[in-house]
């Protein structure tokens, strides 16, 4: 029950049409009452030879209209109630989806993709029952078996009423403490199916790797174990289920077996006539389904209850990036002071990045390269703040990143990420997805710069080449400069390039890079790369080894100062002119 109180702000705000749902179901159940009163007058009317033919129309009469309006009544409250729940549903997927895109990378290492598909839709499911079929069931069970048991005890007889329904309390305490055990075992059952979409997810995805790596065998059977997993978390959640009809037959079957016995005992000792004991049985008939809605009720209850506390906990979750109140809104030129005295992911955790101090003026390119797991990724994601500095600060235009709007950085940051996300769309709405409603010539223009104009046009399609799932039509070069090109459509202030030219030749390499340069907008740029060409250009040059600055300086200074950066430098220039001459 207490998923009604966690819903209770849904429910105040819908109140009107669930009010309004409830009132057409109370006329419901008064007008279920009258059948059987007449079913019983018929009856008696047969049983004393007073029945005319006149008389038994009007009482089908009756009985047929009566049959209409119930007909046009339980559309329309099925309308409000059912109809209303669904807009909960909608609520709660729109309250996810915003929450999942302003949560910070740290919360999408915790969550696995499966998981979070569930909950946005089994769980959802779940909860939207509660507010429909939940409320449906309750509401039901108690105007209809209310009003029942009311005319059943005042126009035929309370005795026989209060003996017949004696089973009754059993029925609640047995079905309430089903509920419990089902909310339990639901709970696990909602755990086991995330994993198993998370692994169907993951298999489809790395479906090229499997079969690269001839593993077909051993993920079909990495599934089936998980795939077990469910069904037996679900099937014991199934064994709860069963419970509840076989417990409530037996309840129903003992309130006739009662109604039966002392009924008859009451009509052969005059209390009551052959035809208010029928009229009994009808009534009777009708709290067949109060009863088996509350069964219903604790378990579709139930599921909701537990479907609800997965997504509370999701909802719950905090960024670790918070915006100050008052916080800057103005546009970011691009002038970077960082002074990153140290960073650790963790309060007890190793400093990943330790005394990165620099400084790079607006317009300014700023190269930062480094063995793996030096640190590069990290310092890109301090710069954009989608993580916090853990000692000391960053200063954008003299200001602390932590002063500013959120959506002001968002907004001065354009990233082209290592691993390169296309939409299953058209090339040109990959493109545009930084800007709808850009041009056709904005498009272009970009596309241009970054280099992939001329490959795109050799698309017997071109810019509606549709690229599929996660661009799976397009080369790893393709991908990544249709992803440059999105970025700069954005019109960024600060181009933060994640060794994004990895999988272009050279050639493109310097032609992106010229491109860049030469163009008009004076924008600050910041690359990591691991061919040392790609940054030779740059303004300043960071050489981090294990989260420090081991060597700064251009391109010259750096060469003569001798150590890593110019023996990987002359290094690669070697590689290069031996694959060169290994072509010719």
């Amino acid at each position: 029950m207490r998923v009604f109180v966690d819903l209770n702000w849904f429910f105040k705000k819908h109140w009107r049409a669930y009010a309004s749902g409830i009132a057409v179901l109370a006329v419901v159940s008064f007008l279920s009452l009258i059948p059987p009163r007449v079913i019983g007058e018929v009856v008696d009317q047969i049983a004393d030879a007073s029945l005319t033919p006149s008389a038994l129309v009007n009482d089908v009469g009756l009985i047929l209209g009566i049959a209409v309006v119930l007909y046009i009544l339980r559309f329309l409250w099925r309308l409000l109630i059912f109809g209303t729940s669904l807009k909960l549903a909608r609520q709660i997927r729109f309250d996810l989806y915003r929450h999942f895109t302003n949560m910070p990378a740290s919360f999408y290492h915790k969550r696995t993709t499966g998981d979070l598909m569930a909950v946005s839709t089994n769980d959802v499911r779940a909860v939207q029952a509660t507010a429909g079929e939940g409320v449906l069931t309750i509401v039901d069970a108690c105007l209809l078996g209310g009003m029942v048991v009311v005319t059943m005890a005042v126009s035929i007889s309370w005795q026989l009423t209060f003996i017949t329904l004696l089973p009754l309390p059993l029925m609640a305490l047995l079905t309430s403490y089903y509920g419990k055990l089902l909310h339990r075992r639901f709970a696990g059952a909602q755990a086991a199916f995330s994993v198993l979409n998370n692994t169907v997810q993951e298999s489809i995805g790395g479906m090229k790797v499997t079969k690269a790596f001839g593993r077909e065998q051993e993920e079909v059977s990495r599934f089936a174990k998980k795939s077990a997993d469910v069904v037996e978390k679900n099937m014991a959640v199934a064994r709860v289920d069963a419970l509840f009809d076989p417990t409530i037959t037996i309840v129903i079957g003992s309130c006739y077996l009662l109604a039966v016995a002392v009924g008859s005992f009451f009509v052969a000792d005059g209390a009551m006539t052959i035809g208010q004991l029928t009229s009994f049985f009808v009534y009777l008939g009708l709290l067949i389904w109060p009863m088996l809605a509350i069964g219903m009720f604790f378990n579709v209850v139930e599921r909701g209850h537990a479907s609800y506390d997965r997504i509370r906990a999701v909802l719950n979750e905090k960024s670790d990036i918070v915006e100050r109140e008052q916080a800057l809104d103005f546009d970011i030129q691009g002038e970077l002071d960082v002074r990153i005295d140290a960073f650790r992911y963790s309060p007890d955790g190793a400093n990943v990045l330790e005394n990165v101090h620099f400084h790079l003026p607006k317009g300014g390119t700023l190269g930062i390269v480094g063995k793996t797991g030096s640190g590069k990724t990290t310092l890109l994601s301090l710069l954009q703040r989608t993580i916090d500095v853990t000692e000391g600060d960053i200063l954008l235009d003299g200001h602390s990143v932590r002063a500013y709007q959120l959506s002001c950085i968002k907004d001065a940051f354009g990233l082209v990420p290592q691993e390169h996300f296309l939409f299953s769309a058209t090339i040109a709405e990959n493109v545009a997805f930084a800007k709808p409603e850009a041009s056709m010539a904005e498009i272009v223009a970009v596309c241009k710069l970054a280099q992939v104009h001329e490959d795109i046009l050799r698309f017997p399609a071109g810019y509606d080449t549709i690229v599929g799932e996660r661009g799976v039509t397009l080369s790893g070069g393709q991908k990544q400069r249709i992803s440059i090109a999105r970025t700069l459509l954005s019109d960024p202030t600060l181009l933060v390039l994640d060794d994004a030219l990895s999988a272009v030749d050279a050639k493109t390499e310097e032609a992106i890079l010229q491109a860049l340069q030469t163009e008009k907008r004076e924008r600050t740029i910041i690359m990591t790369a691991h061919r040392l060409s790609a940054i030779s250009h740059a303004s300043l040059i960071l050489v981090l080894a294990d989260g420090k600055v081991s060597q700064s300086g251009t391109h010259a200074e750096l060469m003569q100062q001798g150590g890593w950066y110019k023996e990987m430098y002359e290094r690669q220039q070697l590689e290069s002119a031996v694959e060169q001459g290994g072509n010719e």
